[in-house]
């Protein structure tokens, strides 16, 4: 019997690792612009212009928040691996920076390896009103609800003191847009 359950095993793996190295492994993923590098090749500062850039490599997938002369193409090519968590397999950014006439100055190139490091900070940021659990809205929320609130300003009542949330209920009637039974216009 531990022979059995160890050829399944052996089986088992197998066809994992089959799975994961052949036909069956899962695409990669393109995620952004990533920039063909030939294509940036072709680019020369101090010739290029923006539309050549732009017919080469396409838009950009951001600009300078301050600046439209700093074009930037992100890129990332993904693999999903173990819990649909996603391995990065190539990630460049591009920076393409042109003086005001539209002419390229500059091309700078980044990789996975020019990333910083993100420091999590462990803190909570207070928001105001303090903790509401849902239970609290659920209560707080009932009483201001009135679905009569509309109609009893068309019903021969004013709309005062209804807890009408209609704007015009009270001076026109309500429900049934001003119309109906001893109130309202006619």
């Amino acid at each position: 019997m531990a022979g059995l359950s160890l050829r399944l095993g052996l089986i088992a793996a197998l066809l994992g690792w089959l799975a994961a190295c052949g036909p069956m492994a899962p695409p990669t993923q393109v995620r952004g612009n990533p920039v063909d590098p030939d294509q940036l090749a072709e680019l020369v500062p101090g010739v290029s212009t923006r539309a050549d850039a732009q017919s080469l490599l396409g838009s950009p997938t951001s600009k300078a928040s301050f600046d439209d002369n700093t074009w930037i193409y992100i890129g990332q090519v993904t693999k999903p691996i173990v819990a649909s968590t996603l391995h990065v397999i190539r990630q460049q950014v591009v920076v393409l920076t042109f003086d005001n006439k539209g002419v390229l100055r500059a091309i700078k190139t980044l990789a996975k390896k020019d990333a910083l490091p993100v420091q999590m900070v462990d803190r909570i940021t207070p928001s105001p009103g303090g903790n509401v659990s849902a239970w609290d809205q659920i209560v707080t929320g009932i009483g201001m609800i009135n679905p009569l609130a509309g109609m009893m300003g068309g019903m021969g009542m004013n709309g005062a003191n209804t807890g009408s949330t209609v704007p015009g209920a009270g001076m026109m009637g309500g429900g049934f847009g001003g119309m109906g039974m001893g109130g309202g216009m006619p």
